[in-house]
């Protein structure tokens, strides 16, 4: 990986010049502005500092260790003792080894003798098991490092696993990471490149982006009871506000006389034209009405993924529109839904559009790792993310940098 800075007299400036030099490949690390210092610096303008990375993907493994840091100290939680059922909960279990030690009579006995003798693993046997659970039993590479860096590793799988990270992900991380744990490393060098793994796996927001000449039309599917008209709003706002530019609102979701009623109270509160549309037929016409507008916004209606008719008629909704209109669509999905379904979810769209996501109500949970797994699991890019109900207010561009510190033990 390589990693480098680049300043701008603009955001966009430092951005540039950081994607002609790592090419399409770049990733946005972070962003920060740099206001002068001094008495005359009220007097001049502010510069902007990034700094990119380029996976290696992409090119040759660098020879030296790049010592870049998060913006802010990430404090871990302290090592507490670890007993033998939890520690054998957090990394056996995964590798099913009660079942393969079940099967091995001969050894239960002197399993009896040791459980008598003490209830607590030796910080060798807990960080051996560790070794083993990273390396997958085949390499036992971890064994030759010290304790501190291994003990180190143990507290982030933990912190990882603590916030919901999806245990086949941390392995890949902690694997990758291997290289770092040596004598002479600082705790920071190893967290420092576990935070890098981490941003360039979100990778930069892909958020709705307009066609000059072109009108966008956006649309948003997603389950019910996740917040996809509210969500709208909110991005709708942005656009006539923030952005100046003409809107125009479209739904289709008329399952739910409520969900009409309240697209049609923001479109007034917008001062912005919306029709209602009962089939895919009446689409064209309707996005022909508003062809004046920037973007387009569509609402959907909310369906359970097991729900194939319903299904059916979104799909075909989206594919019917005419090709010469720039399209996308976005996934709505709630913080707080459990994996598996999501898993469920995600699949179950992904047979409708190729879609990007957002992540709605992320004030209603304290782990975030959902949104990791979904990322990596879909393959698909994240773009808005909402905490609150208040429009326009309670939603941003998807902070990585924040969501990264959070799930390595930092503080949102």
């Amino acid at each position: 990986m390589t990693i480098n800075k680049f300043t701008g007299n603009s955001k966009e400036e430092a951005i540039k010049k950081a994607k002609e030099a790592f090419g399409s490949s770049a990733v946005i690390m972070n962003v920060k502005e740099i206001k002068p210092k001094g008495f005359f610096g009220i007097f001049k303008s502010s510069t902007y500092e990034v700094t990119a990375a380029m996976d290696e993907k992409q090119q040759a493994r660098p020879t030296g260790i790049i010592d870049i840091r998060a913006d802010e100290k990430i404090p871990l939680p302290p090592l507490k003792p670890v007993n033998q059922v939890s520690f054998e909960a957090a990394f056996d279990k995964k590798m099913d080894l009660n079942e393969e030690k079940n099967k091995k009579p001969e050894t239960s006995e002197k399993s009896s003798d040791e459980a008598k003798n003490t209830k607590v693993f030796s910080e060798k046997e807990r960080l051996d098991s560790l070794a083993a659970m990273v390396e997958g039993f085949e390499k036992p590479v971890l064994k030759s490092q010290n304790g501190d860096e291994l003990k180190f590793v143990r507290i982030l799988y933990r912190t990882l696993l603590d916030n919901d990270v999806n245990e086949k992900y941390i392995n890949q991380i902690l694997e990758e990471i291997e290289r770092f744990l040596r004598p002479g490393n600082s705790m920071d060098v190893i967290l420092s490149n576990v935070y890098q793994k981490l941003i360039l796996r979100f990778g930069q927001p892909d958020t709705i982006k307009l066609t000059p000449g072109k009108t966008k039309v956006v649309f948003f599917v997603g389950p019910t009871g996740v917040g996809k008209t509210t969500t709208i709003a909110k991005i709708a706002s942005k656009f006539k506000v923030e952005h100046d530019k003409k809107i125009a609102f479209i739904t289709a979701d008329t399952y739910r006389i409520a969900a009409t009623e309240q697209l049609r109270t923001y479109a007034n509160i917008l001062d912005a034209p919306m029709s209602v549309i009962y089939s895919k037929e009446e689409l064209n016409d309707a996005i022909e009405k508003h062809e004046q507008a920037d973007v387009i916004f569509v609402d959907t209606a909310g369906f359970s993924h097991k729900n194939e008719e319903q299904k059916s008629d979104i799909k075909n909704l989206i594919a019917g529109i005419e090709p010469d209109y720039d399209k996308s669509v976005y996934l709505v999905v709630s913080a707080t839904t459990k994996y598996n379904d999501l898993k469920a979810i995600v699949d179950a769209y992904g047979k409708i559009a190729e879609y990007k996501l957002i992540f709605t109500k992320l004030d209603e949970t304290s782990s975030y790792g959902n949104l990791l797994n979904i990322k990596l699991y879909s393959g698909a890019n994240i773009s808005y993310a909402t905490d609150g109900q208040n429009v326009p207010d309670d939603i941003e561009i998807f902070d990585t940098q924040k969501i990264v510190k959070q799930l390595l033990g930092g503080r949102i």
